[in-house]
């Protein structure tokens, strides 16, 4: 299963590229291959995340050539990279790239922000509700004992 993620991220990085080549020349702004733009990067990030990866069976750890595919395909991914960079650059202007991966890396963290104030919050609210499920309780077993009080008193009295 490894070595097909592994080939599916280098796959997805060589269509991209692909169409990219095949319409760079033709946009009129960067948009249109904003796609393929995101397709080459999340693939050679699933390329990284594979390569070397802990995980895999004994087998496929010492495996010569499973080893030798994914710093293979990291490279590969790694040249295209910089390939599509330097035809974007030539075509959009000299830091288009840089524009596009810092602002790609700004929305991923303005994410991983979002999701960690999220959890706080929920995690927030959950001991909130904890909270008021024990005050509750609380009043309830308050008046409960209020009650085997009063039926105690009145068993008792009579």
């Amino acid at each position: 299963m490894p070595v097909a993620e592994i080939l599916a991220g280098i796959a997805l990085v060589k269509s991209s590229v692909d169409f990219i080549k095949s319409n760079i020349d033709t946009c009129k702004d960067i948009g249109e291959i904003g796609g393929a733009i995101d397709g080459l990067l999340r693939g050679k990030d699933e390329v990284n995340k594979k390569q070397g990866k802990r995980g895999l069976g004994v087998r496929e750890q010492f495996d010569t050539s499973h080893i030798a595919r994914e710093t293979i395909d990291a490279k590969l991914a790694a040249e295209q990279l910089q390939e599509v960079a330097n035809m974007i650059n030539l075509r959009f202007g000299p830091n288009t790239w840089k524009e596009i991966l810092e602002e790609r890396a700004r929305r991923i963290a303005e994410q991983k922000e979002s999701v960690r104030l999220a959890k706080i919050e929920k995690a927030k609210a959950d001991k909130e509700l904890w909270a008021d499920v024990k005050a509750v309780l609380a009043v309830l077993g308050a008046i409960i004992g209020m009650i085997v009080c009063i039926a105690g008193a009145i068993y008792y009295s009579q």
